[in-house]
């Protein structure tokens, strides 16, 4: 999520971590969308730039924590087999209700992907969820990920926050991209309730991960990818990162 998806990985004997803390945040009525324009241009510039790393009509697409996955059709239509793996309970039932009947979506919990059939996936997409886990739950998704994806398989990692970026990067992405689509006003009403929110709070809190180029490619040589930086991040901001990984054996 935020906005495209979170994880986590629960076990009974656990305790609550910062993980839940977003992961409650995201599954609660929040304002993360200045208006209901901004909320469906994000989720179509989202599902455009994923189908363009669709390798085949008939491939098997997994998007990793995937948040509402409004324009998940759009993807769907690009490919065989759209699984939607989403850890939040509420997030979930909407998509299951949403793409119920659907012949090509399937929504899973996220907890459900260790134990799909081993490289049975083509393309994994993780977008803009690696900056609310901990490097620990990050490397653990690298190896459920690296399991299930196909040898000629790709995984796409996506909106990675870099830390020579601040916040007022973030700022003018989010003006640029109201400005070209026709939410501006709204944007700037946005950005004032989200420094007041419990979001801001959150992350000022929790904070975020951030990742350098060297450092993210360095973490997904040791899950066993051979990964390189794209030329341009998944979504509007262009400030952050994505990278393309396969698998290195």
């Amino acid at each position: 999520m935020a906005p495209q998806g979170l994880t986590r990985f629960r076990h009974a004997e656990r305790k609550l971590t910062t993980m839940d803390d977003w992961i409650d945040y995201y599954d609660s009525t929040h304002t993360i969308y200045v208006s209901k324009r901004h909320r469906d241009v994000h989720f179509a510039t989202i599902a455009a730039d994923i189908i363009g790393y669709v390798p085949a009509p008939d491939a098997v697409v997994l998007d990793y924590a995937c948040g509402e996955a409004l324009s998940a059709p759009r993807v769907a239509e690009a490919c065989a087999k759209l699984i939607l793996a989403e850890p939040a309970p509420g997030v979930r039932g909407r998509l299951s209700a949403r793409f119920a009947g659907h012949p090509k979506i399937e929504v899973r919990a996220l907890e459900d992907v260790p134990g799909m059939a081993p490289a049975s996936v083509d393309l994994v997409v993780m977008n803009s969820v690696a900056q609310y886990m901990t490097p620990a739950e990050l490397d653990q998704a690298f190896a459920t990920i690296h399991s299930v994806l196909s040898p000629a398989g790709r995984f796409v990692l996506g909106d990675i926050l870099d830390p020579r970026v601040g916040m007022g990067r973030d700022v003018a992405a989010l003006l640029g991209f109201g400005a070209r689509h026709g939410f501006l006003t709204d944007a700037l009403i946005g950005l004032v309730r989200t420094a007041l929110s419990d979001y801001r709070a959150l992350r000022s809190r929790i904070g975020l991960q951030r990742y350098g180029e060297a450092d993210m490619l360095a973490r997904l040589h040791a899950a066993g990818f051979a990964a390189e930086r794209a030329p341009r991040n998944i979504g509007h901001n262009s400030a952050r990162m994505t990278f393309v990984a396969r698998r290195a054996d």
